[in-house]
């Protein structure tokens, strides 16, 4: 019945289960009509029994050779008028003086259950007799005066047989069958039609293949996700998840797999630009979006991705960026250079030309040679020699304070990272610069496996506002598209390692601002 429609399959349950329910009622109503007939019965047969045990004819006769001649005709007359069975009168001796049959008479009685009757007993039997099952009243028999028992009575009626029972109210029971059956089906008709709708019209077989080819496709995917129900219980996660969280059990609530981080605040917001999580000492970029049906709150899906594993790429992908800008850059300055050397040259001033290109090449290997004495990264390098040809072709003076070094990452820092950090760090500080009669900008770097301090120091313009603001998504000074996430980046990348920003800024006469880390 796999691909059986929900329909046909609530009809079938619902014809065998009011079927069943039919034929048990039935069942028990026959076996409580057949009680209640036996109850009667019972009492009919002792009322009758007790009646033929106080006539004098029978009191007198019972156990004399008289009473066979005398008994027989008075049972069969009371039998046939009151509609029993039988009427057997035994003396107590066993001897039968009367029974329906005419050859069983002056023979034994025949049954276990008279024994309490010859000791003047009276009671109502349920047993095996010659003519069938039955309900058998016993009364014992006294003589005239009294004093002593003659004989015993038994009076029985035959049990009313099932078939015939059944036979009797088979219409009754036929007419609730079928109206049962009726009411069932259109239940059934009108359950069905509402899970159907339930459930996007979709059979419970189509249902289980969407979920389970939807499971699979998460479990497949190179990124950790979870769904989470409008109440913050985790209903979904993925095995890089689970992996990610060291979360293996069934159930769990979202504060409680992300304690002690932004992800556990009960009022979640949409983070549609990945937002670092440091867990485990290893940092995670996560993505938050919310789910809603019919317009209400379902609760959130949220993405989770190594930032290692994207670093990998994005490192990849920043370092061409990088060694482009730099060649850009460079070659700009250059061309600048070789056509100031040939006009030199053509005016026949070759030593000023000479002592220019001394100069310039002095200049070129002095800082080189200290980035790659003091600065332990080539990504960092190449950024640092592209930004200052960059600010030598803008005019501004970037100077790199001698006191700067860089000999590890610090833990939960990457080369993008760093690279992230000081690349906007710097471009913020020239633009500043641009506007200004004095164009300074200054870099001081100095980290280590356990700490890290940056600080970039310019003579621009200054902040105008609260200086916090610079670090919100899409806040800018600059009116031009693409403004506004460089510093909200730096600064998320610092509180994620549980560093500090701190800024001081002078309308017209610059800003500073420090990050620092892992320096208690």
């Amino acid at each position: 019945m796999k691909n059986v429609s929900l329909r046909l399959k609530m009809f079938i349950f619902s014809f065998v289960i009011v079927l069943f329910s039919i034929m048990t009622s039935g069942v028990m109503m026959i076996h409580n009509i057949s009680g209640a007939f036996e109850k009667e019965f019972g009492a009919r047969a002792i009322a009758i029994a007790r009646t033929v045990a106080q006539l004098s004819d029978i009191q007198k006769t019972v156990g004399t050779n008289k009473g066979f001649e005398v008994i027989q005709p008075i049972a069969e007359r009371i039998r046939l008028a009151t509609d029993v069975d039988y009427i057997v009168i035994f003396d107590t001796d066993g001897v039968r003086y009367s029974h329906p049959s005419q050859s069983k008479v002056g023979t034994l009685f025949e049954g276990t259950d008279q024994n309490e009757a010859l000791s003047q007993h009276e009671y109502i039997s349920k047993g095996q007799g010659v003519q069938g099952f039955s309900i058998r009243a016993f009364v014992p028999i006294l003589n005239v005066e009294g004093t002593k028992q003659v004989g015993v009575i038994n009076v029985g009626i035959l049990s009313p047989k099932w078939h015939l029972l059944f036979k009797y109210y088979r219409s009754d029971i036929l007419i609730s069958l079928f109206w049962g059956i009726l009411i069932g089906l259109i239940g059934s008709v009108l359950i069905a039609n509402h899970l159907k709708r339930q459930t996007l019209n979709l059979e419970p077989y189509e249902i289980a293949r969407i979920v389970q080819e939807r499971s699979s496709i998460m479990q497949a995917m190179d990124i950790g996700i979870l769904a989470t129900d409008a109440h913050g219980n985790v209903t979904f996660i993925n095995r890089l998840a689970r992996q990610y969280t060291h979360f293996f059990g069934n159930t769990t609530r979202l504060t409680e797999l992300f304690d002690q981080t932004w992800l556990a605040d009960d009022q979640l917001e949409t983070h549609d630009n990945y937002r670092p999580l440091l867990m485990y000492d290893q940092m995670f970029l996560v993505r938050t979006f919310p789910m809603s049906i019919n317009d209400r709150n379902a609760g959130y899906l949220i993405m989770m991705t190594d930032r290692k594993e994207a670093h990998m790429l994005a490192e990849e992908l920043t370092g061409i960026r990088t060694l482009v800008d730099s060649l850009r850059a460079q070659h700009h300055e250059y061309m600048n250079r070789l056509h100031s050397i040939a006009g030199l040259i053509q005016l026949n001033r070759n030593e000023d030309a000479l002592s220019l290109i001394i100069d310039e090449i002095s200049d070129e290997e002095e800082l080189t040679q200290n980035l790659r004495d003091k600065i332990h990264d080539y990504s960092i390098q190449g950024l640092l020699l592209g930004k200052y040809s960059r600010a030598k072709e803008l005019g501004i003076s970037l100077m790199i304070d001698d006191e700067s070094y860089l000999d590890e990452y610090m833990t939960g820092f990457s080369s993008g990272d760093m690279v992230t950090i000081i690349g906007n760090l710097l471009d913020n500080s020239m633009e500043a610069c641009l506007q200004k009669e004095i164009q300074d900008v200054s870099l001081l770097i100095q980290g280590t496996k356990h700490s890290l301090m940056i600080e970039v120091q310019d003579s621009g313009h200054g902040i105008i506002g609260p200086a916090q603001r610079i670090f919100e998504y899409g806040y800018s000074t600059k009116k031009r598209e693409g403004h506004g996430i460089g510093l909200a980046l730096v600064k998320q990348l610092v509180d994620s390692n549980k560093g500090t920003v701190h800024v001081k800024s002078e309308v017209d006469i610059g800003t500073t601002i420090t990050i620092k880390a892992g320096m208690n």
